[in-house]
């Protein structure tokens, strides 16, 4: 049986700054298939080659596969439906897939708007797609659907889902095929290095009302520090990796489990560095840990600090004060790491002042680098529930972080974008003349320096936060947001959607995801838990040895 895994052709000038990313789905549930016996795998990501409509439908008429399956997060979910399409047109009896966090929650909608898709994956896909790919295999799966957990589908027009499947216990028995990428391609820019995206935990007990990825995941696990590692020994080995990120929401959660990843890592000495985005709770937790962090090669921290106003991070439940924030950043800085704070734009309530006072909470913080993101009301998310009738725009391929979706009350979305345009500029022109070229660390600056060429080359390139929807007329700039105005409605138009259309909501049940209330207990519990102790010297022996048969020999 051919299977063929692909990565829908989507951009939005985010992320892509820093480089081209592997899509870390791809090993993960390639490799739980071919783990499987499905030796016959191909990966196409025609996102990262620029793959065109037409060049992508030569390739699935040339490759003739049986199965093909894509992946969509919310801004790409568009896009992902109609590479689907394309599969169906080229490959009328193939099986068509679509999994991701977007089709999980909204799977309704996704089979009203393109019903040619088999089946939506619905959460943690690895065991449920190998039980899906043997039903098919046996071209039983129409017979076998109903009891096959976390899948949705069609049935006479009607969408069923399934009850969802158990998260999966034991993070150790996934076999991550890494060799399905093209390597070459996957550079992280401010290194000029190979640059993977591995799992070490999954899920995260906090529920930040504007964040959705802990009902994704509904529970937190993490996996064996040594497996880990012996994992990133292998990339940097076997493929020449030299920076990753950790695609977790919370990965130093379980204080035992991370230390001694750190522990391990520092002992073998691994050419790699690495970063990850965390809790400004946890950095004040483990302060006494930090140098124990970089002397692992953790290099870059991102930290969701938020909003600029005490206010908004009570609206986001982030449970974090301005003071924390001030501190874990220096804290970071301290240890010889980089300090990234994430600030979240475009509220409702935003105004030229609030966005003004983000700026200079980046210069008094004196954080090594600052992200402004613009809220993205994911439509599974419960801030979602709040503001959903004022969220006129329904376009989810601008859904991206850089494209103000809110009207706030006192100000135009155009205007939004153009105070966070120049918040990027002030702070990073200040950056580039006055700091990077003079930190004392050699590796920190050349790290800096190589961050501050990727914002260049991408702002040239006109990529950066898509401003090549930025124009300058007479003196005074214009933006076009570029919406879909068939998915833009007025207040009248959504409460009769929601009325006429109930597919348009999100199923956020999901087989108990969400817990019945919010518990400030529950969260203190589990961050506070015995897993989190401080480790003791001998603690790590408990995780087992390392596999010598993976060395890199430096």
């Amino acid at each position: 049986m051919r299977i063929m895994m692909i990565q829908p052709n989507y951009h939005a000038g985010g992320a892509e700054i820093a480089g081209n990313w592997p899509p870390s789905w791809v090993p993960y549930i390639g490799g739980a298939l071919k783990s499987a016996g499905y030796e016959n795998v191909r990966f196409i990501d025609a996102m990262t080659f620029h793959i065109d409509d037409d060049k992508l439908r030569e390739i699935i008429r040339i490759n003739k596969p049986d199965v093909i399956m894509a992946t969509a997060i919310t801004p790409m979910i568009i896009k992902a439906q109609a590479t689907l399409k394309i599969a169906r047109e080229e490959r009328p009896n193939a099986k068509l897939i679509l999994g991701g966090i977007h089709p999980t929650f909204m799977y309704t909608q996704v089979f009203s708007e393109a019903p040619w898709i088999d089946y939506i994956v619905r959460g943690e896909a690895e065991e449920i797609i190998v039980e899906l790919m043997r039903s098919i295999e046996a071209g039983s799966d129409v017979k076998d659907r109903a009891t096959i957990k976390g899948i949705a589908y069609l049935e006479n027009e009607q969408v069923i889902a399934t009850p969802a499947a158990d998260p999966i216990a034991d993070l150790d028995v996934l076999t991550p095929d890494w060799s399905l990428l093209e390597w070459d391609k996957y550079i992280y820019v401010p290194m000029n290095v190979r640059v993977a995206v591995p799992n070490f935990a999954r899920g995260c007990p906090f529920t930040c009302r504007f964040c959705s990825q802990w009902k994704f995941w509904r529970r937190y696990r993490a996996r064996n520090p040594m497996k880990f590692v012996d994992e990133i020994e292998t990339l940097v080995r076997d493929f020449k990796v030299g920076f990753f990120i950790l695609a977790d929401e919370e990965p130093t959660l379980n204080r035992k489990k991370f230390t001694a990843l750190c522990e391990e890592l520092a002992k073998r000495k691994l050419p790699v560095l690495w970063g990850i985005n965390t809790r400004v709770t946890d950095i004040m937790r483990d302060k006494a840990l930090l140098p124990l962090w970089r002397q692992a090669g953790l290099m870059h921290i991102s930290l969701g600090t938020e909003a600029a106003a005490q206010m908004n991070l009570e609206v986001f439940r982030k449970q974090t004060t301005i003071e924390q924030n001030k501190e874990a950043i220096k804290l970071i800085q301290d240890a010889g790491m980089v300090a990234e704070a994430q600030f979240i734009m475009g509220m409702e309530n935003e105004t030229p002042e609030l966005i003004e006072e983000t700026y200079r909470y980046a210069l008094d913080w004196k954080v090594d680098m600052a992200n402004w993101n613009m809220y993205t009301p994911w439509p599974f998310a419960e801030l979602f529930e709040d503001l959903g009738d004022r969220v006129e725009v329904r376009d989810y391929s601008k859904y991206n972080f850089v494209t103000p979706i809110m009207k706030p009350d006192l100000m135009e979305r155009e205007d939004v974008l153009k105070g966070v345009l120049r918040n990027y500029a002030r702070f990073y022109m200040r950056k580039a003349f006055l700091e990077y070229p003079f930190i004392k660390d050699k590796e920190k600056r050349k790290y800096m320096m190589g961050c501050l060429r990727a914002f260049a080359k991408t702002t040239f390139e006109k990529r950066f936060y898509d401003i090549g929807r930025v124009h300058m007329r007479g003196g005074s700039m214009e933006v076009d947001l570029d919406f879909d105005q068939t998915r833009v409605f007025t207040l009248d138009e959504i409460a009769r959607m929601k009325e006429e259309h109930p597919e348009q909501v999100a199923d956020t049940t999901f087989g108990g995801a969400i817990p019945a209330r919010y518990d400030p207990e529950l969260i203190k519990h589990q961050a506070e838990n015995d897993l989190n102790l401080p480790l003791e010297p001998a603690a790590a022996a408990e995780f087992g040895t390392r596999d010598t048969n993976k060395q890199v020999g430096c």
